[in-house]
């Protein structure tokens, strides 16, 4: 949306869709609640009640209260048994909806997704280089725009709007080719406070690498282990650990940060994994080839154009990776490693075929090697991660 008139006219309208949609952190037992279902799918009150340890006639209660607020269906009832069939509920896609933008190196998307991580709206914008207030025009004029086309009763259910980027953006002026006056508004204005005060959305921050593993979480097929690392392939590569069951990210928020791990070289000297092991490596790929790199941040993915530059940068970036796995394999006792990225699907698989290839070379005696599988959401995990941000805040445990 880039007339100022239209902008002002969807931030508006979108301030008074949003005015009564904070309904505030349910009670616990709710939550509680809502997060089996998310994990097991459809539950009758007798399993949920197990489940929890609540008496039958707690679960009722708040099962009924759900049901009434809009969260829950009735599933198909199951027979069979002896005495009356029961009824599972399971999460209503429409029961509430969420935001998430991802402001990354080389574009802004921004998702609104439903009580299942369905995405219902999406709309992204690349660029040379995230301009604050060009970012926050996008982000908050999109997001007017969606909620302007969403029913009054969709309206009054979008609960907040996650935002997946960077820590310290500001300092990665040099790796984007500019000066650090372009990106240094980034260091003295909050992107949070001021989307929450265009928007009238609370609105979530968090490290970019951290999303994508919190969207596995959430929305995605991650493994029960006590310990998984995450790795997420973006213009720069980054992880996120899962730690017994919880998104670990430390006292800064970078637990995980493997990009910045170095990573031994032939001529003896160190590089940083995101040096030698990221998406900017195929860019510069293309660009020596006289390709053109948008197409890598355009959505739907199509990389066909780029098939041999492609084939070179799975070779390319499968050595580094290995390297921080067995080093991170060391430090915690990882069961299982999971590589997504910002890729078509089919790349992903022969990514993690290749790093599987490069790990065989690692002797692991005295340590277990961990067990390397593909990611489930793809490119757009971060976007998914930032979304689920308020959907954790406000519906689950």
């Amino acid at each position: 949306m880039n007339n100022p008139e239209s902008f002002r006219s969807a931030r508006d309208a979108q301030r008074q869709m949003l005015g009564s949609n904070q309904s505030g952190v349910r009670a616990h037992n709710e939550r509680l609640v809502l997060s089996l279902l998310r994990r097991h799918g459809p539950l009758a009150k007798a399993e949920i009640a197990r489940l929890t340890r609540l008496s039958a006639q707690t679960v009722s209660v708040i099962m009924r209260a759900l049901e009434a607020d809009g969260m829950l269906l009735r599933d198909s009832p199951r027979r069979g048994r002896v005495g009356q069939p029961s009824v599972p509920l399971r999460l209503d896609p429409d029961g509430a909806y969420f935001f998430g933008a991802t402001i990354g190196r080389r574009y802004v998307d921004l998702v609104l997704v439903d009580m299942l991580g369905r995405i219902r709206a999406s709309a992204r914008r690349v660029h040379g280089h995230p301009d604050f207030d060009a970012v926050a025009d996008f982000i908050a004029g999109e997001a007017g725009a969606i909620c302007a086309d969403l029913s009054e009763r969709d309206r009054t259910r979008v609960h907040g709007m996650g935002v997946a980027m960077p820590m310290r953006l500001w300092d990665w002026a040099g790796h984007l080719g500019v000066s650090p006056e372009a990106l240094s508004d980034w260091a003295g204005r909050d992107i949070g406070a001021e989307l929450a005060e265009r928007t009238g959305l609370q609105v979530h921050v968090r490290n970019d690498a951290s999303s994508a593993c919190g969207a596995e979480m959430v929305f995605g097929t991650h493994p029960e282990a006590p310990a998984v690392m995450h790795i997420y392939i973006a213009y720069f590569i980054g992880g996120g650990l899962i730690l017994n069951g919880q998104l670990f990210v430390g006292h800064t928020g970078n637990a995980g940060a493997i990009g910045s791990m170095p990573i031994p070289q032939p001529d003896g000297s160190t590089r940083q994994l995101l040096d030698t092991s990221s998406l900017v490596n195929l860019s510069r790929r293309l660009a020596a080839a006289g390709k053109p790199i948008e197409p890598l941040w355009e959505v739907p993915l199509d990389w066909d154009y780029a098939a041999p530059e492609v084939d070179a940068w799975i070779e390319e970036i499968a050595p580094g990776i290995a390297h921080a796995i067995s080093v991170a394999a060391t430090v915690i006792d990882l069961e299982i490693v999971l590589i997504d990225g910002h890729m078509p699907e089919s790349l992903r698989s022969r990514v993690t075929a290749a790093v599987s290839r490069r790990l065989d070379a690692y002797d692991f005696a005295g340590i277990s090697r961990p067990d390397l599988r593909e990611g489930s959401i793809g490119a757009s995990a971060r976007s998914l991660g930032a979304a689920s941000l308020p959907l954790a805040a406000q519906f689950m445990v």
